[in-house]
């Protein structure tokens, strides 16, 4: 491999010649040999973004050149549009502030910029902290690249995915509002419900889980830019933030605001935790909507069986014929992954010491896995299972016409304490209500099938 020589104020480092970072990405990646995750690719387009709003910034101000501000825009616009990400080498197991992944996007910018300048026989030449990070620390630019990031993807897969499995299962409610079958509480049987009544619970809670993201989310449009390097703003115009806000603002189509106060913005993440908060509470529905769904399913013969699941693989390398509920254990799983991430991101936001938080890499590359994995998940299994599921109405209707709870309805006519007693002593005698309820003299067959209406049950019109 080829190398070039870099310097930077510790002195001389040699860098592979085919990459566009410099010394301090350089110095990063032998320093901090941990793991294998990389900077999420989120926040090296946020950073390039930024960079670029920057740039436009200074420029407005007075304080750039108009040719270099140029050459930084188009450089930050040419990282996003080819995709270079391999410059961008950097694991997230770093310095707590992202300092180096906030010189990695200034080196590279810098280099490449200067490889143009050279190409059009220009004398000009861009340095990586005095011209793309002018006015910036990684203090301010580093929570500023996390807000982006987390805005954009919040809106941009998020909740597409969230909306599309909803969608679904609106589909589904509806085709199967009609269909009776038993509910159950604490895992037993309980009273009757139709299919699409429990899906519709499914539904609102996707909804709400959407409501609650959405809502959330509007906190991270505050952008701690500006803030330089201990929130004072210093070596920034005291207009700085706000304009290269709304150079942001302009580059994404996304509105955001600088934030009224710089100290909190750079000690604080309280608004990425509230938003993981409903990243958390959405998984927590879907661990529920996985589980009722794999349990439904089960079987084909010994379990509760009331719905069918698509095939989608061979369920075991033993048991020929074997088919699993593997969309949902994937989405259980995802969901287990996510409420880990939520106990982490909480940690490390409580670690604001004094003026600058110094866990933002993790929380970041956290907050943006959840994302990444439960997007990924709800379409996984939109696909996969729900868009498949259908009814056995033969297993339905004899869990129904078997069930014990339905002389819950006999309540208002004869009293709990005798219903209780036909419930109890048709469970012993292995007989129906029906037959226990005539027996005991307490309803004649015409009073009985009057009372058990399934259809009052499900949608009661009152006594």
């Amino acid at each position: 491999m080829n190398y070039r020589t870099e310097k930077d104020t510790l002195g001389e480092v040699q860098v592979p010649a085919d990459k566009w970072w410099g010394a301090q990405t350089q110095r990063s990646r032998e320093n901090f040999k941990i793991g294998e995750e990389v900077m999420p690719r989120e926040v090296t387009d946020a950073f390039s973004i930024l960079k670029e709003a920057c740039a436009a910034a200074n420029q407005r101000l007075g304080s750039m050149d108009e040719t270099k501000a140029d050459m930084i825009q188009r450089v930050c616009r040419e990282v996003r549009e080819s995709r270079s990400y391999e410059h961008f080498p950097l694991v997230v197991w770093q310095t707590g502030s992202g300092t180096q992944s906030n010189m990695n996007m200034n080196e590279v910018v810098a280099f490449r910029s200067n490889e143009h300048f050279e190409q059009e026989q220009s004398e000009l030449r861009i340095h990586p902290n005095d011209d793309v990070n002018q006015s910036q620390s990684s203090n301010d630019t580093f929570p500023t690249a996390m807000h982006i990031a987390a805005l954009k993807e919040v809106h941009e897969t998020l909740l597409p995915s969230l909306q599309k499995l909803r969608s679904t299962f609106e589909s589904k409610a509806a085709q199967f509002d009609d269909v009776i079958k038993i509910g159950r509480t604490h895992l037993q049987d309980a009273t009757p419900l139709t299919l699409g009544q429990e899906m519709s619970g499914w539904v609102h809670m996707l909804r709400k889980s959407e409501e609650m993201i959405g809502q959330s989310a509007e906190q991270l449009r505050n952008l701690a830019i500006g803030g330089t390097a201990v929130g004072t703003g210093i070596n920034a115009h005291p207009d700085f933030g706000s304009m290269t806000a709304e150079e942001i603002s302009r580059i994404t189509g996304v509105t955001f605001h600088s934030s009224e106060n710089k100290f909190h913005a750079l000690t604080s993440h309280d608004e990425i935790v509230y938003v993981h908060g409903a990243l958390k509470g959405l998984a927590a529905d879907l661990m529920k909507i996985g589980n009722d769904v794999r349990w439904l399913a089960s079987g084909p013969r010994s379990g509760i069986g009331e719905i069918t699941i698509p095939a989608n693989e061979p369920g075991s390398s033993i048991m020929p014929g074997k088919v699993n509920p593997t969309q949902s254990e994937a989405l259980t799983m995802v969901a287990s992954q996510v409420m880990g991430n939520d106990a982490s991101i909480g940690f490390a936001a409580s670690q604001g010491n004094f003026e600058l938080n110094v866990y933002k890499p993790v929380i970041i590359y956290n907050f943006l896995q959840s994302i990444r994995l439960l997007s990924d998940a709800m379409v996984s299994f939109n696909d996969k299972c729900a868009e498949g599921i259908e009814v056995n109405e033969e297993i339905i209707n004899k869990h129904v016409k078997n069930s014990l709870m339905l002389v819950t309805a006999l309540n208002p006519h004869i009293g709990y304490e005798k219903a209780a007693t036909i419930a109890k002593t048709a469970f012993e005698k292995n007989s129906t209500l029906k037959e226990t309820a005539v027996e005991l003299g307490y309803l004649t067959e015409e009073q009985f099938d009057e009372y058990i209406d399934l259809e009052n049950m499900v949608r009661p019109k009152g006594n």
